[in-house]
């Protein structure tokens, strides 16, 4: 019974001393194991519009500060956002082009279905422009990128007692992940609209491999967005280098004489060439800003001086790579077949 009795007076005592502590420095008093509340939401991406509520994902357009209260974004995407965005834009127009151009008849009509196919496009991009926040304006509220799993909140949401998951999905890089798919679903719309117009009643049916060719190749890339936009981001300047050079080559290996001079002939002096050549040349002074960001103008800008170099050694190099060269042997055993 004695026992009993100093046990209940110790706990007492310990009791009434962890009050007094409390009460000093004004944290509120909690039961076992007598450790403070959380102030912030658990997980990476968790928050909440005020500390009263309950932890969770922010609103579309808010993204949690350091104490997890839901804050609005208030930025505007940075250099490297807006060439981004004009990347991905990029990647459909040139696709449109390069269908329109291997799948129809080589006429002057075929002109206008790639004319149509920049109408479309420049539509689409602006009407996305203006339907983002502030809508009606040119301009786009945005949040930061900070991370590379800012495009995958999905894989974050934290189980804090191994069994109840809190879900924080959120558009943590807003607007730029939902931008593209809008400018994709737009696209589609358009071209259905207009293209139609141009294929059938002014170049007389010519059009429509193309058109069945973008209802592929625009579903697509909505899947490769959704699933690869947080790669796409941080790997497209050097995507864009690598494949402009990649393709330029492929464009002159096409030429059916590859004689330096007349490789050279052919290449600025036919109009159809000379155009694919420039717009490789657009797109590799694309990569090269997109990967330094000029941010040494004096330095990065001599750079783009360099883009037809990868056309011109290609030209210089070719007659050191004629198969006929490496396997004589083969030349004279397929003469004649």
């Amino acid at each position: 019974m004695m026992e009993k009795r100093t046990g209940l007076f110790v706990l007492l005592v310990a009791s009434g001393a962890l009050w007094t502590e409390c009460g000093a420095t004004g944290r509120p008093v909690v039961g076992y194991p007598f450790m403070e509340a959380e102030s912030t939401c658990p997980g990476r991406y968790c928050g909440r519009m005020s500390k009263e509520k309950e932890c969770g994902a922010c609103p579309r357009g808010y993204s949690p500060d350091s104490e997890s209260v839901c804050q609005r974004c208030e930025s505007s995407p940075q250099f490297y956002d807006w060439l981004y965005l004009g990347f991905m834009g990029m990647v459909s127009l040139v696709l449109h082009w390069g269908f329109i151009d291997l799948l129809s008849p080589p006429k002057r009509t075929v002109l206008l279905l790639h004319l149509s196919a920049f109408i479309e496009t420049v539509f689409a991009a602006w009407l996305t422009l203006f339907l983002s926040e502030p809508a009606g304006t040119m301009n786009i509220r945005s949040c930061s990128v900070h991370q590379f799993s800012d495009w995958y909140t999905m894989f974050f949401n934290p189980t804090p007692d191994y069994s109840n998951t809190i879900y924080c999905t959120q558009e943590m890089v807003y607007p730029l992940y939902t931008m593209v798919l809008i400018y994709y679903t737009l696209s589609l719309v358009f071209m259905m609209l207009l293209r139609p117009l141009f294929a059938y009643k002014l170049t007389g049916c010519q059009g429509s491999r193309s058109i069945y060719a973008a209802l592929y190749f625009l579903p697509i890339l909505i899947f490769i967005h959704s699933i690869f936009g947080g790669i796409i981001y941080y790997a497209y300047p050097y995507i864009t280098v690598v494949v402009s050079v990649i393709t330029s080559a492929c464009h002159l290996a096409t030429e059916e004489d590859q004689r330096m001079k007349e490789l050279l002939r052919h290449s600025f002096t036919n109009i159809r060439s000379l155009t694919i050549l420039l717009g490789h040349w657009v797109v590799h002074a694309y990569g090269i800003v997109a990967i330094t960001q000029l941010g040494q103008p004096s330095f990065h800008a001599p750079l783009i001086a360099l883009v037809p170099f990868p056309t011109l050694f290609y030209i210089v190099t070719v007659r050191f790579t004629d198969p006929h060269l490496i396997f004589p042997y083969r030349t004279s055993s397929l003469q004649g077949v």
